[in-house]
């Protein structure tokens, strides 16, 4: 039996590397809500979530782009040569994207091409619960976006993310 994880008692170590990367390749949020003392009501999912989630949102533009930026591609390059975060990888896997037939690959290229060219940020999306096809009909819909839209969309997909995380590490 494991011991559960009770964030407001860990050491600075220990809560960056669990917590760490919940925000993705960004540790610099869990390091922000430590450093500004943790308490009970970071206990819970829900309460460690909102914690979290009101640092990245109280963040500049610049440095939520930044963490939009650190998501990988759907189906992209790093999957295909096994460099994502095992976070990142798990997502992936639950919704299929590691069993793509060389057709919907290559439409996931072109959409993750296109998105980027247009945006300057990946389509970042929780999959969690949704199949591939689900996912490339919403990748289909939201590359035509305004960048605003955008931009607002994929920050709450990444705090959404990130709730998915947590509660993932702490139940």
């Amino acid at each position: 039996m494991t011991k559960k994880i009770t964030p407001s008692e860990l050491t600075e170590t220990e809560f960056l590397a669990i917590f760490g990367g919940v925000f993705e390749k960004s540790p610099w949020i869990a390091e922000a809500l430590f450093q500004s003392g943790m308490v009970e009501a970071f206990n819970s999912a829900e309460g460690l979530h909102d914690a979290m989630a009101g640092i990245f949102k109280a963040s500049t533009h610049e440095r939520r782009l930044n963490v939009l930026l650190a998501h990988p591609d759907l189906a992209g390059k790093l999957a295909q040569r096994g460099e994502l975060t095992p976070e990142s990888t798990n997502e992936q896997k639950s919704a299929g994207l590691d069993q793509l037939t060389p057709e919907e690959f290559s439409k996931f290229q072109d959409l993750n091409t296109a998105y980027m060219d247009k945006h300057g940020f990946p389509f970042i999306i929780a999959v969690e619960g949704l199949t591939k096809s689900e996912i490339l009909t919403q990748f289909k819909i939201m590359v035509n976006n305004s960048n605003s839209v955008e931009f607002d969309e994929a920050c709450m997909q990444v705090e959404k993310i990130a709730k998915l995380r947590i509660t993932e590490i702490l139940d």
